[in-house]
C-alpha cells in the first residue's frame, strides 16, 4: 500500500485510536487474550511503558488515520533478557490483506536491529493463520507450542511462540 506511513506513536494523539482497533479483538476474537475493553486512558498507559523503555511502538496512517500498530516490549525482567524482544502487531479490522502488516513488522525489526536486540519472540494466539504468514515472512521459526493454556469464549486456547535471531 502506498499511501501508507508508518511512524514512531505519539503519545498525545494515537492512543484513541490504538485502543478502537484493539477493542476490536478483545470483543470479537481470541488472537489476544484479554476479555475486557481498555480506554484510549490505559491504552496510554501501555504505550508510556513502552516508549519510556526506549523500546519502539509504530503506528501505520493511512489518509490521517490509524490503521494499525506494532510494538516491542520487554520478553521478561530479567537482565540476561536485555537483549529479546516481543513483538505484537494490530492492524484494523478492515485492514488487512494490503501490505499494512508487513511494513509495520518490516520497520519495528528494523529499529530492533539498530538497538542491537538479539531475538525476537512473537507469541500467538492459536489458531491465526494471518499472524503465523505474517511472522514467517521475516523468518520466525515456530520454537514452542502450549496447548488449552486460555479459556475466551468458552473454548480452550493453543499459543505457539515464534523467534527469529536478527543479528546472528
Amino acid at each position: 500500500m502506498k499511501d501508507c506511513l508508518v511512524r514512531p506513536v505519539s503519545t498525545t494523539t494515537d492512543s484513541a485510536a490504538i485502543a478502537e482497533i484493539y477493542n476490536h479483538y478483545i470483543r470479537h476474537t481470541v488472537v489476544t487474550f484479554e476479555e475486557v475493553e481498555i480506554t484510549a486512558e490505559q491504552m496510554l498507559d501501555r504505550i508510556n511503558t513502552i516508549t519510556l523503555a526506549s523500546l519502539p511502538w509504530l503506528v501505520a496512517e493511512v489518509s490521517g488515520k490509524v490503521v494499525g500498530y506494532a510494538y516491542a516490549g520487554k520478553f521478561h525482567t530479567r537482565s540476561a533478557y536485555r537483549f529479546t524482544a516481543e513483538t505484537t502487531v494490530y492492524l484494523e479490522k478492515n485492514a488487512s490483506g494490503q501490505g499494512i502488516g508487513t511494513r509495520l513488522y518490516q520497520a519495528l525489526l528494523l529499529q530492533l536491529k539498530q538497538k542491537n536486540f538479539h531475538s525476537i519472540i512473537g507469541i500467538i494466539a492459536l489458531p491465526n493463520e494471518a499472524s503465523v504468514k505474517l511472522h514467517e515472512k521475516f523468518d520466525f521459526k515456530k520454537i514452542g507450542h502450549f496447548s488449552e493454556v486460555g479459556n475466551k469464549f468458552n473454548q480452550w486456547l493453543d499459543v505457539g511462540y515464534w523467534q527469529v535471531v536478527l543479528n546472528a
